[in-house]
């Protein structure tokens, strides 16, 4: 038998992952986008994780807001790390709050490990060990970090009546005295100012102006008063004053390009979420007062991460969370992004959750009859999907997430059940002496760290006293001596000053320097004063 000629044969070609098929190729091709984008994980489909089906969020929407939710444990912290990091890499500033004292970490490289590398394997995610530049600061210099202070003129009416827990009828009389104050040029720097302009207008002295006013009575005046003084006894005056902080210090970058993280620590006042939480929106309101408007940058200026939203929401009046619903849906024009972070989108009033574009879902816990109810209003806030999300939501690991952002048409992509990756940096608090350390060696310190106390409303109105003492003293020895005042002469015509602030007791006040007198101070929609530069 005739040997048969052996034909060449070709290697084989290497062994590759199969190509993606079906609903993965089609959420796949959702996120595949042609721009400048975060990197958020990859998709899971029936448990399997899809390292070639990345899901990711393009960099020119996050001025379109968004959501992150979950129930406690889920990794909703980690997710925020992993989003500060990659916006920090590409040039964006962020701000947000650390309540817990565990997203420090950002400012210090990672640290390698078993499940670090199984999650970047799973994920397609090449990782490393990478720390941040951050900013450190805290409320009135509570706790560690640059001290963050506000003046009682620019933190307004609306946001204070929040803190004091005051009713609606009393947070009018409130936005009066502060329309008082502002009127007659009465700058209300600290607590302490506020509260003399409120005893002042329920003194004897004073009562006449407050009938002026209309609408404010002696009583709920006095409920004020008494507020202030309660406030000012937990400890809360450090939280009023100058130097007043200046927003605009949240949109630095470091030298090499990349954005600042600014971090506000907040474990030494979590026993005080309603403070806090009115804070953040006052740091939200002043930035919308200050930028310029700026349409829809490829990237925006900033993106600003509003932990424990419920807070903020809860037991809020209507006019309140319509100041709110404005200033979110305003802001994203001025290069602003906001996430709210929360358990469940329940906790987000319906018209600030339509404004949200990206949503990242962590696990939802069904234990309870409320429990389930929110689930089910939670799988109705997004779009239709190839999962069944009621399952998804209950069964997702920690470090996991259902995702859907806004492409880069502006529409929704699809929804994907997702495998988060793994922060590069530090998944932890930095040890107390390296956060002083950092805290002690920003320019920024030398400039927040040292309250000023100077001449205000308090040293204006004591010194008007002290007169009107004085001069009642006179009165009382030329009595005593048995002397006898001659008649006053005819006043003359009251000057345009005296005029303007309406009552004799203010006159001096026109020689103070830096007070505005009869000119009242532009307040926005939450009632704070437009900054002065």
């Amino acid at each position: 038998m005739a040997e048969t000629e052996q034909q060449p044969t070709t290697p084989e070609p290497p062994v590759s992952a199969p190509a993606l098929a079906g609903p993965v190729a089609e959420i796949a091709a959702g996120y595949a986008f042609g721009g400048e984008a975060l990197d958020l994980g990859a998709v899971l489909w029936d448990g399997v994780c899809h390292p070639d089906a990345p899901v990711r969020i393009p960099l020119a929407v996050l001025n379109r807001h968004g959501l992150v939710a979950g129930a406690t444990g889920t990794g909703k912290t980690k997710t925020l790390q992993l989003i500060a990091e990659q916006l920090s890499a590409h040039g964006v500033p962020v701000f947000l709050a650390d309540v817990k004292g565990d997203v420090s970490g950002l400012s210090a490289p990672g640290e390698d490990g078993g499940k670090v590398r199984e999650r970047a394997a799973q994920t397609g995610q090449e990782w490393t060990p990478t720390g941040f530049p951050c900013a450190f600061y805290g409320l009135g210099g509570t706790g560690p970090g640059i001290p963050v202070r506000a003046t009682v003129t620019s933190f307004g009416p609306v946001l204070l009546s929040r803190v004091l827990q005051l009713n609606r009828t009393q947070e009018q009389s409130l936005g009066l005295i502060f329309h008082y104050a502002d009127a007659k040029g009465l700058e209300l720097v600290d607590l302490k100012d506020l509260r003399a302009v409120v005893a002042f207008l329920v003194s004897d002295v004073g009562k006449p102006e407050l009938k002026g006013i209309g609408g404010l009575s002696t009583a709920t005046a006095g409920v004020i008063l008494r507020a202030l003084t309660a406030f000012e006894q937990q400890g809360a005056a450090g939280f009023f004053g100058e130097p007043e902080f200046d927003t605009a210090e949240f949109l630095r970058t470091a030298e090499d390009g990349r954005g600042i993280v600014s971090v506000l620590e907040l474990p030494a006042v979590r026993e005080r979420p309603q403070l806090f939480s009115t804070f953040l929106m006052w740091l939200l309101a002043d930035l919308f007062h200050d930028l310029p408007e700026v349409g829809d940058p490829e990237k925006p200026k900033l993106v600003f991460f509003f932990d424990e939203a419920h807070l903020l929401f809860t037991g809020a009046s209507k006019a309140f969370l319509e100041a709110i619903t404005q200033t979110v849906r305003l802001i994203r024009s001025k290069g602003v992004g906001v996430f709210f972070v929360t358990q469940t989108p329940k906790d987000v009033p319906a018209d600030v959750l339509a404004q949200l574009g990206s949503r990242v879902q962590h696990a939802l816990r069904a234990f309870t009859p409320d429990d389930a109810k929110a689930l089910k209003a939670t799988v109705r806030t997004f779009p239709e999907s190839a999962y069944d999300l009621a399952e998804v939501l209950t069964t997702l690991g920690t470090g996991e997430a259902v995702v859907t952002v806004l492409g880069e048409r502006g529409a929704p992509t699809p929804v994907a059940a997702t495998r988060l990756r793994a922060p590069e940096s530090l998944m932890g608090p930095v040890d107390a002496a390296a956060l002083d350390a950092a805290v002690e060696g920003s320019p920024l310190y030398r400039r927040y760290a040292r309250a000023v106390d100077r001449e205000s409303a308090y040293e204006r109105l004591s010194a008007d006293e002290e007169a009107r003492a004085a001069e009642a003293a006179r009165a009382a020895e030329a009595k005593a001596a048995g002397r006898t005042t001659r008649a006053r002469a005819p006043e003359e015509e009251p000057s345009l000053v005296e005029q303007v602030v309406g009552s004799g007791m203010f006159t001096s006040l026109a020689r103070s320097i830096g007070t505005q007198l009869g000119r009242e101070i532009g307040r926005s929609i939450f009632g704070t004063a437009r900054r002065r530069r």
